[in-house]
């Protein structure tokens, strides 16, 4: 214990240099920033960072780049509250509850809420990090190809499960997730799968252009003939603090508290990543919740959950990237190339031979969450007045956004083409009430499920029994079955309950 406080109080010196301070101050600005604008996000800021890197110190160079991951994750949910368009993957499950509140006129509360979980999560995560970063990342490495393989069913079940009322249709919803998911070339045979002879369709579709389209292009195709007609009028016109009432705290914190762990073990996982994170705090929260139906129409806890886990999955993330050298995401990809350029190995070794900075990493994070804190709840004021923006100028807006997103991820005119379909896709998806949420899981986990689930036969030689072997995937299927069968059995016990009669004392 007081070796870590030692170590610890290492890190803050390092962190504190003026140097180190303003990098983290600009890369959680700029983080925020580019987690507001759809397609973008931390890969993309850290990726575009890369090169000024070279001539920074590892611990300045690292400080920034974490500042930027977690800056994102603060400012992913922004444009999902405001405008329905994800900033990235993990700030889908804001769009849900959050996006709502906006339209009833809470979004003052929304964005308060989003950063306070951020904060929170971010927090909470940070000292788990410090204790036990080195224990959850050796039971990480327990999980195989059919640990995952089992982790992505549970997942695709929960997330499934959430609509019981019109269980078929999110079904059907997720498998068109699935099917989106093998287009493109396969990764073992380089066949090309369902591209129709479209050379550009061979890189796949970009679960990034799944998001935006379903999402953000649905939105405006919604309002496309009211804006004409002039119905539609601002979500909110006049503002007032940016904060929430004890009442919503009440109804926050403890979702807060639940699905922290949530975010930080998913993260932990590497390949997991914060959509899977954030959707599963939001099953989670739906599923145990005393009103369900509250959510997808403006619930509180329905933000508060998602928010805190893709925040908690973000510091989770740099476990396995900083005590193993293996990435525990796509942005942690980036950042551990960037550490071996730097000329530092990842793995137990660099605390020992760069405890420096190592730790000072780590106090950076708490820095970095308090940097985000101040800067996405005073900003949140100045957001939040984009609501007031008439649609004939917004709606376009959002468009241009859209496009110019999906366009940096691939720079190809085909994603347009894409977009646009799955644009429409979502609005007939609103129009006869088929849930989301499956779709957009599924299409971010497909690609890694597939290769798992081949991977997992090619080690047992094709037989099946290998993903019922180990004691963590028949505890992950008994979760799965659980998720499915758990709101049907809630459902029947309340049934039962209200229709027995009560008990007549006797004298």
């Amino acid at each position: 214990m007081m070796d870590i406080l030692n170590h610890l109080g290492q890190g803050f010196a390092v962190a504190l240099t003026p140097l180190n301070l303003v990098w983290l101050v600009l890369g959680s600005a700029l983080g925020t920033v580019l987690g507001m604008l759809p397609g973008l996000g931390p890969s993309t800021g850290i990726a575009l960072l890369l090169p000024l890197t070279f001539g920074m110190r590892p611990d300045t160079a690292l400080i920034a780049m974490c500042a930027i991951y977690y800056g994102a994750m603060f400012g992913g949910s922004r444009s999902s509250i405001l405008l329905n368009v994800p900033g990235d993957g993990a700030a889908v499950a804001s769009c849900f509850d959050g996006y709502p509140m906006a339209r009833k006129g809470q979004a003052e509360a929304a964005l308060a809420i989003s950063a306070i979980a951020s904060f929170i999560g971010g927090l909470l995560a940070i000292l788990a990090f410090v204790f036990v970063a080195l224990p959850v990342a050796r039971f990480a490495l327990k999980f195989g190809p059919p640990e995952y393989f089992v982790l992505m069913v549970f997942a695709l079940a929960a997330t499934a499960a959430i609509s019981k009322a019109a269980l078929l249709k999110g079904v059907l919803s997720l498998v068109f997730g699935l099917m989106l998911t093998t287009v493109g070339l396969d990764f073992q045979s380089g066949v090309p799968r369902f591209t129709f002879g479209i050379q550009e369709m061979q890189m796949g579709v970009d679960f990034v252009v799944v998001i935006i389209g379903i999402y953000g292009i649905s939105e405006v195709f919604e309002n496309l003939e009211h804006i004409a007609q002039a119905v539609v009028k601002p979500v909110q016109t006049q503002f007032g603090r940016i904060w929430i009432s004890m009442e919503q705290w009440k109804r926050s914190i403890w979702p807060i508290l639940r699905q922290t762990p949530v975010g930080f073990f998913v993260g932990v996982l590497p390949g997991a990543g914060g959509t899977i994170a954030a959707l599963m705090a939001y099953n989670n929260e739906k599923q145990i919740s005393k009103h369900p139906e509250e959510f997808g129409q403006g619930a509180i806890e329905g933000l508060a959950a998602p928010e805190a886990a893709n925040n908690a999955c973000s510091v989770g993330a740099m476990i396995p990237m900083m005590t193993l050298g293996v990435p525990g995401s796509g942005t942690t990809a980036v950042m551990l190339g960037a550490l071996l350029i730097l000329g530092l190995q990842p793995g137990p070794l660099l605390f020992e031979q760069h405890p420096d900075v190592a730790w000072g990493v780590i106090a950076s994070m708490f820095l970095g969450n308090v940097a985000c804190a101040f800067i996405n709840i005073p900003l949140a004021g100045l957001l939040v007045r984009v609501l007031a923006v008439p649609p004939r100028i917004l709606y376009p807006l959002v468009v241009a956004l859209a496009f110019l997103g999906v366009y940096t991820i691939n720079f190809s005119l085909a994603d347009f083409v894409l977009l646009t379909v799955l644009g429409f896709v979502g609005y007939l998806m609103k129009k006869f009430k088929v849930p989301t949420a499956p779709l957009i899981l599924a299409s971010v986990v497909g690609q890694s499920m597939e290769q798992s689930f081949r991977q997992s036969l090619m080690l047992s030689d094709g037989s099946l029994g290998i993903f019922f072997h180990s004691p963590i995937a028949l505890t992950l299927w008994t979760f799965a079955i659980l998720s499915v069968a758990w709101p049907f059995l809630s459902e029947a016990r309340a049934k039962r309950k209200k229709e027995t009669p009560p008990e007549i004392p006797m004298e």
